[in-house]
């Protein structure tokens, strides 16, 4: 029987290659590849002549019994586009399947790009929480953003050129002005990381030409931040909060986990602005 082994491969910089790596995709019988021109390229750099086939997206399910089947026979190593398999990109369920066949699954450890981005951002890496991309829809992006706003741990995003900007505006919406880094093509020619705040960094992109992928690294909701609201503080964010046709209810438990008040004080002054539980 065979190993599956997840394979890392570079970011950006060829000189990332690990020689475990190599040694793995000369030795494996098959390379299941993200993309396969895209790894043929790379495997040609490197002299690597191991039969390749496609696992991506559309494909990962329809792909498993095949891939499971050359197992049996041989070594398979997967890699993706950049970085390690199956973080943020396809691969999850065929570890899964791997494992309940039976197969030996193990890593070889490589780049990551949220991994990357957090050791040179600056802020806190004890602990943190990977989300992958944001949203693509405003309404959908800025709701997932407030579901997480109260969270301590850093934050770590990717994003990509097109909506940049519009995230970062969001972030800063739902999060308020925070530390964040900015990393954008790392490893690459045009390798770039912006260090500030949240209105910074909407300001700084909104005047220049965005290009490349980015990786955001935004810090958690501080101790200074988790402070008791005032009242005038609670009675403002109850009356902006209003607006959005949250029942009584639903609304005193959110101010409650965000102000520090308890929900039958926060329910008291919402019902005097006059809104109710629905009947």
């Amino acid at each position: 029987m065979g190993t599956l082994y997840l394979v890392a491969t570079p970011i950006g910089n060829l000189e990332d290659m690990s020689p475990r790596a190599i040694r793995i995709l000369h030795e494996a019988s098959l390379i299941a590849a993200e993309d396969t021109r895209h790894t043929g390229n790379l495997l040609k750099r490197f002299e690597i002549q191991t039969p390749l086939t496609s696992y991506f997206e559309h494909n990962k399910l329809s792909k498993l019994n095949f891939i499971l089947g050359k197992l049996s026979s041989g070594d398979v190593a997967l890699v993706s586009d950049a970085g390690t398999p199956a973080i943020n990109d396809p691969g999850y369920e065929l570890v899964r399947a791997a494992l309940a066949s039976g197969f030996d699954v193990r890593p070889v450890p490589g780049p990551s790009a949220p991994v990357a981005a957090l050791s040179v951002s600056g802020l806190p890496t004890d602990s943190f929480l990977y989300l992958g991309y944001l949203p693509h829809k405003k309404t959908e992006r800025r709701k997932f953003v407030g579901q997480i706003a109260d969270l301590s741990y850093t934050l770590i995003f990717l994003e990509s050129p097109h909506r940049i900007l519009e995230s970062l505006e969001d972030l800063l919406s739902a999060l308020g002005d925070r530390r964040i880094c900015v990393a954008r093509e790392m490893t690459k020619m045009f390798e770039e990381y912006w260090r500030g705040t949240l209105s910074g960094a909407v300001e700084y992109f909104k005047s220049k030409e965005v290009r490349g992928e980015f990786t955001l690294v935004v810090e958690g909701k501080t101790k200074e931040e988790s402070r008791k609201w005032t009242d005038e503080e609670l009675r403002k964010a109850i009356q902006k909060e209003s607006k959005g046709g949250k029942s009584a209810k639903a609304l005193s438990a959110e101010l409650s986990e965000r102000s520090g008040w308890s929900k039958k004080d926060v329910y008291r002054l919402v019902s005097q602005k006059g809104i109710r539980d629905e009947s």
